[in-house]
């Protein structure tokens, strides 16, 4: 294999929905397993529908089982129509659609020969050869700020580096930035690891970013670009999948958890929720329960600097905390926020 891979696997079930969730938050590909004998379901729709709400970039649906349908090249076509049909609707960007049967082999790892008349790659082909490196965000510069570096040594006494791991963007010595919320300025004079300095470090990388002003900044706080900041607020709105066995119902207090800053927040106004089975909204519900999928307006104490979930799925997420028990009550994507 080319890649080295890391699996997620998530029940079907509408009750596993905030496993789902939860397993592909992070996720550069979905796959989607379909039965070539029951075709579009339900349960294709749904999951479907999540990976359009959490932004997963590539999508595969894997049609099984396709020796029980006789290998039929109709039978496929006319679920890769449907399928097609959904992802329109849902906006999915990059579906492929792959013709299988995990019990003989075929289309898995290597072709096999029960179809033929599929001229496509392989499940593993298309794993090893989808690009996801044009998935990161290299031009809107993001650096959530996780621990403050200051070593009690007579040989460091001066230092001060700010560690955390890369949301966006290419960040570079003499780059010019803004600490987030205090709008202060200044430039990077450095971008080092525990061994090295480096030229450049882009997302996903763990790195210390040292400045040329001594500022008071703190875990929590925001580095970014000045030029493309992102949005300072104090009130947004996002998808919320809940996750607790407690209804949420407008009001009530939670806490906010953005990145590595934690603040208050009061659930203002529950929008709208999706029934999960026809994907359909129905207006101002009073609560929402377990697995619920919603429109969440929430007023916070304090500001954050974040972005819409379709531009950065690091800096627009966020997790709900219950502010009584310490637990994970619920997951957000931002859809907009007011400066």
């Amino acid at each position: 294999p080319r890649r080295r891979f890391q699996l997620a696997d998530a029940p079907g079930h509408v009750q596993y929905t905030r496993n789902m969730v939860t397993g592909a938050s992070t996720a550069d590909v979905a796959i989607i397993l379909v039965d070539a004998r029951k075709g579009v379901i339900e349960q294709t729709r749904r999951h479907s529908y999540l990976a359009a709400i959490l932004g997963i970039p590539h999508v595969v649906v894997a049609v099984n089982k396709m020796d029980l349908a006789g290998f039929s090249e109709e039978r496929f076509r006319e679920i890769e129509q449907e399928l097609r049909e959904t992802s329109e609707r849902l906006e999915l960007r990059d579906v492929r659609v792959i013709p299988l049967s995990a019990l003989r082999g075929d289309n898995v790892v290597e072709r096999g020969e029960g179809m033929p008349w599929y001229d496509g790659p392989t499940l593993l082909e298309h794993l090893e050869t989808v690009e996801i490196a044009g998935d990161r965000d290299l031009d809107h510069r993001r650096f959530p700020v996780q621990w403050v570096i200051r070593p009690i040594s007579d040989e460091h006494h001066d230092y001060r580096g700010y560690a955390g791991q890369v949301a966006g963007g290419v960040w570079r010595a003499g780059d010019e930035l803004v600490v987030l919320p205090s709008g202060r300025r200044t430039t990077v004079e450095s971008v080092e690891t525990a061994d090295e300095q480096l030229e450049l470090a882009v997302p996903g990388m763990s790195v210390t970013i040292r400045l040329a002003d001594d500022l008071d900044v703190s875990r929590g706080d925001m580095l970014a670009d000045p030029e493309q900041a992102p949005i300072v607020t104090r009130e947004l709105e996002a998808t919320v999948c809940w996750m607790a066995e407690r209804p949420l119902e407008p009001r009530r207090r939670l806490v906010v958890k953005h990145t590595t800053r934690t603040v208050r927040a009061i659930a203002d106004e529950l929008v709208s929720v999706t029934d999960i089975h026809t994907l359909e909204d129905r207006p101002s519900p009073e609560r929402l329960e377990l697995n619920d999928i919603a429109r969440v307006r929430f007023r916070l104490a304090e500001p954050l600097a974040v972005d819409v979930y379709a531009e950065n799925r690091v800096t627009g997420a966020f997790i709900l905390i219950d502010e009584s028990t310490n637990d994970t009550v619920g997951a957000g994507m931002i859809l907009s926020a007011s400066a």
